[in-house]
């Protein structure tokens, strides 16, 4: 059914991520309602609604009010209390997850990974989220963040892609940060040659490309950065490193992210499956070269920037990194990741987002 009244009514937003380790989907959540509150009468057309423990101070809102609602936590909270909360307005979830039950709402559906590849997460996770997806494309109006995204979710979900708005990420947030002097000598990598993985430590990443990769050079000195947290909870346990030379770096704060890397020969974006794909945006935003996996995300959001192999292609990463170590980035690479860099911004999809909730859209029970 098409929204009714819809300029009238108050945005409430869907704040559960705030309670969620920081991942892809939390990352455009939050940067994309810090951009909210700077848009024009953002505090009267918007407000935070956040589960019990939640901490916003974090976003640095000045003008959207945030207004916490109790009654339970994760998805009971989401489901009932979320839904009774924003019962008088409109909802929106950037999470990719909302409550069944509101019957004005949008949602930002980030990919199609529990469709296309469920064995990379844990089977109740994907069962559950693959209903959700379909219940929310019955009844919500859906936005994804890339035309692959559009595609692939249009496909699992029976609807025409006319019924999907694109509003992508952004990376510029990694511009802002102000970078701290000491993760290079925590991990030992001052004067040492490296290479950086950035994300969490799910299946799709595919560590295991870049293991071998790894092992096809035989530098004592080289590493292999791995920056980002497991998930034992959504995915399957990826199999530990047997090279010395890979370190697990964890989960890392945008300060401590921009040192490493702009210290590194390149960031390796090796991923079997992406919606869209940020690291590549966020090492262009420190003047860093990308070696990344061919598929239809990464080509999408990067262009000609990176050097490509194919995501199984072990040998042609390893010529790649060997290049690079040898004879350093080709100049032009620059200036196209700084041009990719330029059409992402967490601005601009502000705006794409405010011109999607101003759009009549039918939801897709209507079509």
């Amino acid at each position: 059914m098409a929204e009714s009244h819809a300029a009238e009514l108050t945005v409430f937003i869907n704040g559960r991520f705030l309670t969620q380790p920081l991942s892809g989907v939390q990352r455009y959540a939050r940067e994309m309602i810090r951009a909210l509150d700077r848009r024009p009468g953002a505090g009267t057309r918007y407000v935070l609604l956040t589960p019990p423990g939640a901490d916003p101070s974090s976003l640095d809102l000045r003008s959207i009010p945030v207004r916490t609602v109790t009654g339970g936590r994760g998805h009971l909270w989401e489901q009932i209390a979320l839904a009774w909360a924003a019962r008088r307005g409109r909802l929106l979830s950037l999470g990719g997850s909302s409550p069944i039950l509101h019957p004005r709402q949008r949602v930002v559906i980030h990919d199609a990974a529990v469709f296309r590849h469920p064995e990379h997460f844990r089977r109740g996770y994907a069962v559950f989220h693959r209903v959700l997806g379909r219940l929310l494309s019955r009844i919500a109006v859906l936005a994804t963040v890339s035309q692959f995204s559009r595609g692939e979710l249009a496909a699992v979900l029976g609807l025409p892609e006319s019924h999907i708005a694109v509003v992508p990420n952004g990376a510029d947030h990694l511009m802002r940060a102000t970078p701290l002097q000491g993760p290079l000598a925590d991990l030992d990598l001052t004067g040492r040659p490296y290479f950086v993985a950035l994300g969490n430590l799910a299946p799709n990443k595919n560590l295991a490309v870049m293991i071998r990769a790894l092992g096809r050079l035989p530098d004592p000195d080289l590493r292999l950065v791995l920056i980002g947290a497991a998930a034992p909870a959504i995915f399957d346990r990826a199999a530990p490193a047997a090279d010395p030379r890979v370190l697990f770096a964890g989960r890392r704060t945008d300060a401590e992210v921009a040192p490493l890397l702009r210290g590194a020969r390149a960031l390796i974006f090796a991923s079997l499956y992406e919606g869209f794909g940020i690291p590549p945006l966020e090492a262009f935003a420190q003047d860093r070269p990308v070696i990344a996996s061919d598929i239809p995300a990464v080509r999408e959001v990067c262009g000609d920037a990176p050097d490509y192999f194919a995501p199984w292609d072990d040998a042609a990463l390893a010529d790649h990194m060997a290049a690079l170590l040898r004879a350093g980035p080709a100049p032009h690479r620059f200036a196209q990741g700084r041009a990719r860099l330029a059409f992402y911004t967490w601005d601009g999809s502000a705006r794409r987002l405010e011109t999607w909730l101003a759009e009549d859209r039918p939801a897709s029970t209507s079509r």
